[in-house]
């Protein structure tokens, strides 16, 4: 939210060349944070995260065919992406779909697909720690590593890339930091809950629909 409300608020017209520094600048702390978020989880506060009555799951693979078959398999996907990426503006037109509702809503959908069946099932089985964290824990990855690691690359190769969004997007994202927030902060979950998350999440879907792409974009 910093990025829009520098930009919102600044007195100059041009501010490409401080928001790309802001930008860097944040990007560094987020991924500082997100590096302490770890260590904090899996090193010094585990406790905090253990859960009660939590199975032993036993290795069903060796560590180097579980390290050799996650590389295989992401690049497997890297490649998938760089083609479904590259599709985006035919879908587009063809469909007549904004590239941003395609880019927030549908992509999203298909590339964590695996963590939507994950979450779904250990919900089923009634892990709602499990099913929240993983949930919850690939929306952190996204904010705090995969964007601002991807503002660090977009600078290193010059190829800038910032972390301002426009005014609707930032308050779509306060506005579901906010829901998601107040549901869980209690530890308790039930159904209603969770109709109230689809139906925020399908407001936002049908929001960015109909809004418009930007001019020349």
């Amino acid at each position: 939210m910093v990025p829009t409300a520098f930009v919102a608020t600044a007195d100059e017209i041009d501010q490409t060349a401080n928001i790309k520094h802001l930008s860097y600048g944040t990007s560094i702390v987020l991924l500082v944070v997100y590096a302490l978020y770890l260590l904090f989880q899996l090193k010094t506060h585990t406790h905090l995260y253990a859960t009660e009555n939590e199975d032993e799951e036993v290795s069903m693979l060796p560590m180097w065919m579980g390290v050799a078959l996650l590389f295989v398999v992401t690049i497997a996907v890297a490649i998938c992406a760089e083609f479904l990426v590259g599709s985006i503006e035919g879908l587009s037109q063809a469909w007549r779909i904004s590239p941003t509702f395609i880019g927030l809503i549908l992509l999203p959908i298909v590339g964590n697909a695996a963590e939507h069946v994950t979450a779904v099932s250990v919900a089923m089985k009634n892990k709602m720690d499990l099913a929240i964290g993983v949930a919850i824990g690939s929306s952190m990855q996204i904010a705090l590593f995969v964007t601002p690691l991807m503002v660090i690359i977009g600078w290193v190769i010059d190829q800038p890339m910032t972390l301002f969004f426009n005014t609707f997007e930032t308050c779509i994202l306060f506005v579901a930091v906010l829901i998601v927030n107040y549901l869980i902060q209690d530890g308790e979950s039930n159904w209603l809950e969770g109709v109230m998350l689809l139906g925020a999440y399908i407001i936002i879907a049908i929001a960015f629909f109909f809004y418009p792409a930007p001019t020349g974009h």
